[in-house]
């Protein structure tokens, strides 16, 4: 007796076309949609800035109150193959030169590598303020960034 023919497909097939559709489907979203973890983006309070090869993260200008004493936390990065000067202009307040080598970072803030202090920070806590970063390997470039005051607990003991 010949075996005979049936027009539905058999388990087998089923199971190997519903794995591939699952596969289409889900390569399919990735194709049209960018990868989130590879979009640069600030995630905390600071901000962000890149300048040819230096850059600067989580940059915040920390103060009691408006006019009082500051200071600024965040980092520098030179991703260069060459050392980098930089320079902060807060208000019309400039710090010394911060020295960057070449594919390392230097974090900046109270117990930090280094300390930018302001005498007088011109924004109230809650505001954003104009810091130019300057460098001289690639220029200038200036960033609105935050001012927080001691309100969260993380930057309590870093308020001066």
């Amino acid at each position: 007796m010949a075996k005979r023919s049936t027009p539905f497909p058999t388990r087998r097939t089923a199971s190997v076309a519903a794995v591939l559709a699952t596969t289409a489907l889900l390569a399919g979203c990735s194709a049209t949609n960018p990868i989130t973890t590879d979009l640069d983006y600030d995630p905390s309070d600071g901000v962000g800035e890149r300048l040819g090869d230096v850059r600067v993260g989580n940059m915040m200008v920390l103060t009691a109150e408006e006019g009082a004493a500051g200071t600024v936390v965040g980092f520098v990065a030179n991703e260069g193959r060459q050392d980098a000067s930089v320079v902060l202009t807060v208000g019309e307040e400039q710090s010394d030169a911060i020295d960057v080598p070449a594919g390392s970072t230097v974090l900046l803030g109270p117990d930090a590598d280094e300390t930018v202090d302001v005498e007088a920070v011109p924004a109230i806590p809650g505001s954003k303020l104009a810091v130019t970063l300057t460098t001289d390997v690639a220029g200038a470039t200036t960033l609105q960034v935050p001012v927080l005051d001691s309100t969260l607990p993380e930057y309590a003991d870093l308020v001066p």
